[in-house]
């Protein structure tokens, strides 16, 4: 299982060729000190038993899928699913996948570009894919770039899964979040969007102003707009750290998991965007090329 490692003066990147993982990411607090700000094994064996996608990039759909499938060109794909629910590309998914390394530059903005070739019905999935992950460091931010081209007319959301963690705190509650969001998708009781959207305005949603994320548990597709600089802003006072998330996609699904401290911004498309015409289309073509694009820049307060 091998790592690879790519730094800078500002970060240190150690990525794994399995599930195209991001294990270790050293940047420096408000004292200078390295900080570890992802959740991650230190052994790599280890990932073979993490039930948790830590690090992991998420394909070939991130998220929810409901009614057991979707519909593509007037046929149904049924997928691995609990409840009627799929998640996260399915019983393996991308994450639990050798990807091959392709590129690795260590030069001035370092970067590691790995592949995976996702055979037409795996897990239900139609279509040949040729997914690639680029992990690029320019000066203070990690820039994230998922591509995929297709043989035949499917489905795609490609992102990391990271659970970042700013300090070595046993809680988020005192991180401070800005959220450039006005909006999230309603979810039912199984954490499957109905389809409606809500503002965030008297909710414990609202994260226009940046504030304390306190006792909110998410695990919430928040809307915003692609490009939008600085999407998100989140910070520790302890450390100093400061982390602004920037993307192309129309949704940050931001996760807080019950079982350990840490905080996840899945850049991505709507979950279960298949089912629902009214969310942005996931459909990928043949010619056409699959782009997330999304950097996480690091600073101190």
């Amino acid at each position: 299982m091998k790592q690879i490692t790519i730094k800078n003066e500002y970060i240190s990147l150690t990525v794994l060729e399995y599930g195209a993982i991001i294990q270790k990411m050293m940047v420096k607090d408000k004292h200078g000190k390295e900080q570890n700000v992802v959740v991650g094994h230190e052994k790599p064996e280890a990932y073979l038993n993490d039930q948790n996608a830590l690090g992991a990039c998420i394909g070939r759909y991130a998220g929810r899928i409901s009614r057991g499938g979707f519909h593509l060109d007037g046929e149904f794909y049924p997928l691995p699913n609990k409840n009627g629910v799929h998640l996260h590309g399915g019983k393996l998914g991308f994450g639990k996948k050798y990807w091959t390394l392709k590129e690795e530059h260590s030069g001035n903005n370092p970067f590691i570009k790995l592949s995976y070739k996702s055979e037409d019905l795996e897990e239900g999935y139609p279509g040949n894919l040729e997914a690639y992950v680029t992990y690029k460091l320019i000066d203070n931010s990690l820039h994230i770039l998922h591509e995929a081209q297709t043989v035949k007319t499917t489905v795609i959301n490609l992102t990391n899964h990271s659970y970042f963690k700013l300090d070595n705190e046993n809680s988020v509650a005192h991180y401070n979040m800005e959220l450039k969001s006005e909006g999230f998708l309603e979810l039912d009781e199984q954490l499957v969007p109905t389809g409606r959207i809500k503002n965030v305005v008297d909710t414990q949603n609202d994260f226009l102003s940046s504030k304390k994320i306190g006792p909110t548990s998410l695990d919430t597709p928040f809307i915003v707009e692609p490009h939008c600089e600085n999407a998100v802003t989140v910070s520790s006072d302890v450390s100093g750290i400061v982390m602004k998330v920037t993307t192309n996609q129309p949704a940050v699904v931001i996760y807080t998991p019950g079982a350990f401290p840490a905080i996840c911004f899945e850049t991505q498309n709507y979950p279960d965007a298949p089912n629902h015409s009214n969310f942005p289309s996931s459909i990928l073509e043949p010619g056409e090329l699959y782009r997330n694009e999304s950097t996480f820049d690091f600073g101190t307060l």
